[in-house]
């Protein structure tokens, strides 16, 4: 377990907070909602990528193996059990050492293990269903569902398979004149895995000139970098604070199909093209990049290039319109927390 210590001393006596969830989207859902655990004792369980490293250097972090079920479906069973079994171990001894009171998890299956270790020694369980899922619950979902003290959906969908659960939708589109940009392009894969296919989208729409001006690349722990000029920043991973000032400036981002990148980029008046990651294709674990894509793309907030013979006209179609300035706006469910969190403290 790798951890560090917060400098915020926000008193004694008090269940600590254990906020749980995989790297990439699923952890910056909670990091969203940091008015109501950053002022009480709090322990962060992640994987160990780029943001949850940045992380560490102001919070309480443990790190955990990373595995999911959709490894095997993939052909990668023996993958998959070993990851398993090893997360088991370290969720054990977290959980064991930590002793948290209450446990705020959005998934997925790389803290399904410290979620019910932590709910088998007496902790409360919030559970709120990832923002990347908007018509079907998710199997992290359907699992810790049925031992979470509370539910919480963030798409009307999704109350069919849950009807108790509260519904609190945060996309807000913003009635705000578009920020001045550079001649940028940010292509990103987030913050877990490779993804090749938009490398090589990428590398070929900038060979066709429809990607001029300054392109940085991120391409994932342990993808290759060579493919481009010597103009092009071409990087496995970056710190999180620098990927907000990247879009501070950029004009355009082309990114993988995760809620993460996709709000972050849109929060900072970007231009938007996405790729989603499809199951078929082997590159991820379901095909609910595609499922979220199709949302946002039905809202009019991004462009959508399901391969690269697509991506030089998706990108035509966004510089043909003012960018949408979008965010997630989750006051109403960090209400509805400090309400439970604070009754379960009493």
């Amino acid at each position: 377990m790798r951890a560090a210590v917060s400098k915020r001393n926000p008193g004694r006596g008090a269940p600590r907070l254990c906020l749980a969830a995989s790297g990439g989207g699923h952890l910056r859902q909670l990091l969203d909602l940091e008015s109501v655990w950053g002022k009480r004792p709090h322990l962060i369980v992640t994987e160990d990528s780029a943001l949850g490293r940045s992380l560490a250097e102001k919070h309480r972090v443990a790190f955990v193996a990373h595995y999911a079920l959709g490894q095997a479906r993939l052909g990668h069973p023996l993958r998959m059990l070993v990851g398993a079994a090893r997360n088991l171990a370290q969720s054990a001894r977290i959980v064991l050492s930590e002793r948290p009171g209450i446990v705020l998890t959005t998934g997925a299956g790389a803290v399904f293990f410290t979620v019910l270790f932590a709910r088998m020694l007496g902790a409360r369980v919030v559970h709120i269903e990832s923002f990347a899922r908007f018509d079907r619950p998710s199997a992290f979902g359907r699992i810790a569902a049925r031992f979470a003290h509370a539910r919480i959906v963030q798409a009307a969908p999704l109350l069919d398979a849950w009807p108790d659960a509260k519904l609190f939708d945060p996309l807000r589109v913003l009635d705000e004149a578009p920020p001045t940009k550079q001649a940028l392009t940010f292509a990103t894969v987030g913050a877990t895995l490779p993804f090749p296919r938009l490398f090589e989208a990428v590398r070929a729409g900038r060979a066709a000139g429809a990607l001029p001006g300054k392109l940085i690349v991120q391409v994932g722990e342990g993808a290759p970098t060579a493919g481009f000029d010597d103009d092009v920043e071409c990087v496995e991973t970056i710190a999180f604070a620098r990927v907000q000032t990247i879009l501070r400036d950029a004009e355009l981002v082309i990114a993988h199909g995760g809620t993460g990148s996709l709000v972050t980029a849109l929060r900072a008046g970007c231009r938007v093209v996405a790729i989603p990651r499809r199951f078929g294709l082997g590159e991820h674990y379901d095909d609910h990049q595609e499922e979220i894509t199709s949302v946002f793309a039905r809202r009019g907030l991004i462009e959508v290039a399901r391969d690269a013979q697509d991506l030089s006209a998706a990108v035509t179609r966004s510089r043909a319109r003012q960018p949408v300035i979008a965010t997630t706006d989750h006051s109403a469910l960090a209400a509805h927390l400090e309400t439970l969190v604070a009754g379960w403290t009493r």
